[in-house]
């Protein structure tokens, strides 16, 4: 019997880009007075002999150092760009979300660049008419869908763009890393629709700095470093290359940052810990506040990433805006996809507050045992209430104050966590009875 090939959505064959490079604007002019018999300008390349296809259905992740030429990558397929040599085919609906504002006129309205894309991509104006209720609901943009696009936010302009992306039916997805500038509330929403097409069949190629994302997505992956290609085939092999590779960049950068700059020693007590990164959303009757939230290491040194199977502390610093008899602090952990999956706190884990006076100020330190999990990312939302576990009012709630990439647990991992576990292989039943 003949064996079944998967078609090709995607196809690049010895695909190079260069871009020319002037010294000076008055460079590009003088070498047109030439009529480019004379050349006043450098080649960058940012893609040098690129080969690689994707079949149709497959999650195909690109990674790579800034500047390595992944985003040149998807604009080639998005047909926005042309090969400076080589050929790259697509075949199906394409849909991207590129750099923000790509597609979008500044001029029109929200609304009129929905209808826009939509006609670019082939629907017509009755099938637009009947998603674009969806596409509303999905950017949740409110009353700017009828205000020029020139007036909105880096991530109205995201939400927009990606909502427009998911609901033309696409055949192909293209992802850049433009989700990472919308808040985290949308980019989980973004993430669950990502999961919802791929499960659809829908072939997805996906820019993206997050390697335990990059694993939990793709297929496989592609490892380009400043326009060359370095590795392609399965994720786990091609992401621990890549990883391998920046950490050992990583490690000498700080051997160097080291004699500059030496960090204080470890344990050295940092009372009070100011600042919050990141707020979606703060809530609560205000008669205390979060001042600040940090995750450190047990060195004490503020982490980047989040290693599997280690012991992070989260610091939590709050001050009192009014008398409180029963304070409570505590912490909320969500993964990428916006889902609780665990929480502490002070007076459920057996560290009851004594009463806070106004103006004082309190610093909880929270020692978390973490498993290996699958998920790309944690965030960290810090609390403070005050009462009982069981009668409480919560004074300040602040959503995903601080977000931490996590780093890829090694080899396959099966549903969202790992627990330990201790295997025995027994004796065949029934061997002691005839031993006996």
């Amino acid at each position: 019997m003949a064996q079944i090939v998967p078609a090709v959505a995607v196809e690049f064959s010895h695909v190079s880009k260069s871009y020319p490079i002037y010294a000076a604007p008055g460079d590009r002019l003088k070498e047109l007075a030439t009529f480019h018999r004379r050349s006043f300008h450098r080649d960058y390349w940012a893609l040098r002999d690129v080969s690689f296809s994707v079949r149709k259905g497959e999650t195909f992740c690109l990674i790579g150092e800034n500047g390595s030429g992944k985003s040149t990558a998807l604009q080639i397929c998005a047909g926005i760009l042309n090969p400076s040599s080589g050929s790259a085919r697509m075949t199906g609906r394409v849909a991207a979300l590129l750099e923000l504002g790509a597609g979008f006129n500044p001029e029109f309205s929200g609304r009129d660049n929905v209808y826009l894309n939509a006609a670019i991509m082939g629907l017509s104006k009755k099938e637009m008419e009947r998603k674009f209720p969806e596409i509303e609901e999905f950017a949740e943009i409110g009353d700017f869908i009828d205000q020029p696009v020139k007036t909105y936010s880096s991530g109205m302009s995201v939400r927009l763009a990606f909502a427009v992306a998911i609901h033309v039916d696409p055949e192909i997805l293209l992802v850049d890393e433009a989700l990472a500038v919308g808040d985290v509330y949308f980019r989980q929403r973004c993430l669950r629709k990502v999961h919802e097409l791929r499960s659809r069949g829908v072939t997805i190629l996906f820019v993206s700095h997050s390697m335990a994302e990059v694993k939990q997505l793709g297929d496989r992956a592609l490892w380009l470093d400043h326009g060359n290609l370095m590795a392609v085939g399965s994720t786990d092999r091609v992401v621990s290359g890549f990883l391998a590779a920046m950490a050992a960049k990583d490690a000498k950068y700080q051997e160097q940052d080291a004699l500059h700059h030496p960090y204080p020693p470890s344990g050295v007590p940092m009372e009070l810990v100011e600042g919050i990164p990141n707020a979606d959303r703060r809530s609560g009757d205000g008669r205390a506040e979060v001042l600040g939230i940090a995750v450190c290491g047990a060195d004490g040194r503020p982490l980047r990433l989040v290693p599997p199977e280690s012991t992070v502390v989260v610091r939590v610093s709050i001050r009192a805006k009014h008398n409180l008899d029963r304070p409570i602090v505590g912490v909320l952990l969500r993964n990428q996809l916006g889902l609780d999956f665990a929480g502490v706190n002070t007076a459920n884990d057996g560290h009851p507050l004594p009463p806070l006076m106004m103006g004082e100020t309190c610093t909880v330190d929270f020692h978390v045992d973490l498993s290996t999990l699958y998920t790309s990312s944690l965030s960290f939302s810090p609390a403070v209430s005050n009462g009982t576990l069981e009668n409480y009012a919560v004074c300040d709630f602040v959503e995903n104050a601080i977000v931490l990439e996590m780093v890829p647990p090694d080899g396959h991992l099966y549903g969202p966590s790992r627990f330990p576990c201790r295997i025995e292989v027994n004796a065949k039943l029934g061997e002691g009875a005839a031993a006996s």
